[in-house]
């Protein structure tokens, strides 16, 4: 684990390697019993949900970070582990999903995340956040509208894509958004997979 999270170029503090670790074990022992990421592979799990959360550690901006479609807690996770300072919520319906997230929560003691079972157009917790971030949810025209009201009037909505989404940025143009890309280097994906799309309102 040392290892891998070696090749982001970000600083860590003693103990966060074997949280990510314990992270990762636990999902591998949930995902035996109950179905939440089709990534199996040990391996892959440390490059495709680890390292690929972990890559957005500096978009993040402010206290407050809501992980809206959180699944099993990916970006959530790992970025509150490597953030204990800021405060993440992480959303999702999928119940099993959100007990992951409070079982893994209360096991390696993240004191700063919370997590609630709802849908982005639902929720409503009184507040608006720093940050929103979502990976892989819904294509951008559709993402501000589960989730733009969240983002606080000088905050930042991070999108998660793959590769570089030219067409949703095309649906873009007449929203009340304005956006920056910039493309993600994952540690064993291949160059110009990943991109984060940052979205601010005009």
């Amino acid at each position: 684990m040392e290892t891998a999270i070696g090749k982001l170029d970000q600083a860590f503090a003693p103990g966060d390697a074997e949280k990510f670790e314990g992270l990762l074990t636990e999902l591998g022992k949930w995902n035996r019993r109950v179905n939440l990421t089709a990534i199996r592979d040990p391996a892959e799990m440390v490059t495709g949900h680890l390292l690929d959360s972990l890559v957005a550690r500096p978009l993040l901006e402010g206290d407050s970070v809501l992980d809206v479609g959180t699944g099993p807690g990916f970006p959530g996770l790992p970025l509150a582990i490597a953030e204990p300072n800021r405060q993440f919520t992480l959303l999702d319906s999928n119940n099993k999903k959100i007990q992951f997230v409070q079982h893994v929560a209360g096991l390696l003691g993240l004191t700063n995340v919370t997590a609630v079972k709802g849908r982005g157009e639902d929720y409503a917790p009184g507040h608006r956040f720093d940050t929103v971030i979502a990976r892989a949810l819904a294509a951008l025209p559709r993402l501000v509208e589960i989730a733009g009201h969240h983002v606080r009037e000088d905050g930042v909505f991070v999108a998660l894509k793959g590769r570089y989404p030219a067409e949703e940025l095309e649906q873009m143009s007449n929203r009340p958004w304005v956006f920056t890309v910039t493309e993600l280097k994952v540690p064993g994906l291949a160059k110009g997979s990943r991109h984060a799309v940052l979205l601010r309102r005009k």
